[in-house]
């Protein structure tokens, strides 16, 4: 008797689609012992896809789907999967297994995978691995986190400048397989320094006499081992490479980055600075699977420092009592005021801190930066105050109290528009994250001087 499928989705395009039925499928087929039909269901699905769907496996299930995979397939999938997964896999799997999958690995994926391990079983891991294997592993971690020298894979083809273009031809052919790409070529003297670059396109174009040196392009673009990981994305974003190289401190090639990497890094960096914005400390990838320990300690310290900024609004309310006992309905807009100057500052500080990111703005315009967002959130603060004064009118039929929370609210906004600008601008000129500028902060800022100013030009346009 055949299962019934699973109902479409319709909010899912078909390649997701798709994925979601592989993997409820393959539960079914898994819960029935059917591993014919668990394999079959495999064969045409893409090793990423694969990995996704057994990710949404139960935690038992997980390596028996994976021991279902030939040996090369497994190997491929085993690397798209979450290190989390790969660890709960690890522990299934017999010393030979894990001899296998770890040695096949690239070495960049290995270090990623590796960087999740207790050392004890890094040690343990690295001791079954081939001496080349070791020797490479071994070199990436020996660079910082974070940084080209780790991220980098030291599977590449480098040709000698005094190669023929047949001579380069048969050491492609011997070597292609081992090897990450072979769409980017670097050219190396003797004593590997790097010397230029090739591409396949123009290998395959020049005459098989002619020498390397001659055809290859002398200005390369490359990174050192000690770049930050981020500044290699945007190299490779801004010129479209499809591989950048690495080099040490004397120019010599050690390895290269290439492009699926820098989609990890660029996911990475954008879900840091996600967090950071939402008031969260940045810490891991797989916040979904930290303790509730791990997640309050991420959140408390912003939460703790806007608490002890929100304080200082209530100081100030509690100083101007006589006023407000006097007039009453000034109470009713303060929450709009301080709102709304909280909301227009977060549109300034998030489009500058983008900017700042994706290095759109130049520090030597900071006061041009920050003197057009002061105009916009002039001409926005003119808008809302005249919506303002007459709603607040309406509501309230007193003249003066709507006047009052007109001129608020447009102070409020041009403050809240310069504060947004000029915060991430200032972080980043002390070399700190711009980010660290997030949203409850600068709503928090807001809504102090939101207060003041609302009590100060309530103290002098209304009578007593």
């Amino acid at each position: 008797m055949t299962e019934a499928r699973p109902p479409s989705n319709s909010h899912l395009n078909p390649r997701q689609e798709v994925r979601q039925l592989v993997r409820s499928e393959l539960k079914i087929l898994l819960e029935q012992e059917n591993w014919e039909g668990a394999k079959a269901i495999l064969v045409p699905v893409q090793p990423a896809d694969i990995a996704e769907a057994i990710e949404g496996l139960p935690e038992t299930m997980q390596a028996l789907a994976f021991r279902l995979l030939a040996k090369d397939e497994a190997i491929a999938v085993y690397e798209y999967l979450e290190p989390s997964v790969q660890q709960v896999l690890l522990k299934d799997f017999n010393r030979e297994d894990v001899r296998t999958i770890i040695d096949k690995m690239s070495p960049d994926d290995r270090v990623k995978l590796f960087d999740e391990l207790p050392a004890k079983v890094v040690r343990k891991l690295l001791a079954q691995l081939s001496p080349s294997e070791r020797e490479a592993t071994a070199l990436l971690l020996g660079y910082q986190p974070q940084t080209a020298g780790r991220i980098m894979t030291p599977e590449y083809l480098s040709l000698k400048e005094k190669w023929t273009v047949a001579q380069a031809f048969q050491y492609i052919r011997h070597l292609e397989p081992t090897k990450e790409t072979i769409y980017s070529l670097y050219v190396t003297d003797n004593q590997h320094y790097l010397t230029g670059s090739v591409s396949l396109r123009d290998l395959v174009t020049a005459q098989p006499e002619q020498i390397i040196g001659e055809i290859a392009e002398p200005h390369v673009i490359s990174v050192h081992t000690d770049t930050h990981q981020e500044e290699v994305a945007r190299l490779l974003q801004r010129y479209d490479f499809l591989a950048l190289p690495v080099v040490d401190t004397e120019n010599r090639l050690v390895g290269i980055i290439t492009v699926d990497d820098v989609i990890d890094i660029l996911e990475a960096e954008t879900t840091k600075d996600i967090h950071t914005l939402g008031g969260i400390q940045p810490g891991d990838d797989h916040y979904f699977q930290s303790s509730i320990l791990s997640i309050v300690y991420r959140r408390a310290f912003w939460l703790i420092v806007v608490f002890l900024m929100t304080t200082l609004a209530s100081l100030i309310i509690k100083a101007q009592e006589e006023l407000l006992k006097q007039i009453i309905s000034l109470v009713v807009f303060m929450p709009l005021l301080i709102d709304t100057g909280g909301d227009v500052g977060c549109q300034s500080s998030t489009v500058v801190i983008r900017g700042l990111n994706t290095q759109s703005l130049r520090q030597h315009r900071v006061l041009w930066i920050v003197k057009r967002e002061v105009m916009a959130g002039a001409w926005l603060g003119l808008i809302l105050g005249l919506s303002a004064v007459a709603w607040a009118y309406l509501f309230q039929g007193n003249l003066l109290v709507a006047v009052v929370v007109g001129i608020s609210l447009l102070f409020i906004s041009i403050l809240g528009s310069g504060i947004g600008a000029a915060l991430p601008l200032l972080l980043s000129w002390l070399g700190l994250d711009p980010a660290l500028m997030s949203a409850p902060l600068m709503t928090t800022i807001a809504d102090v001087f939101g207060v003041l100013i609302y009590l100060y030009i309530a103290q002098l346009i209304l009578p007593f």
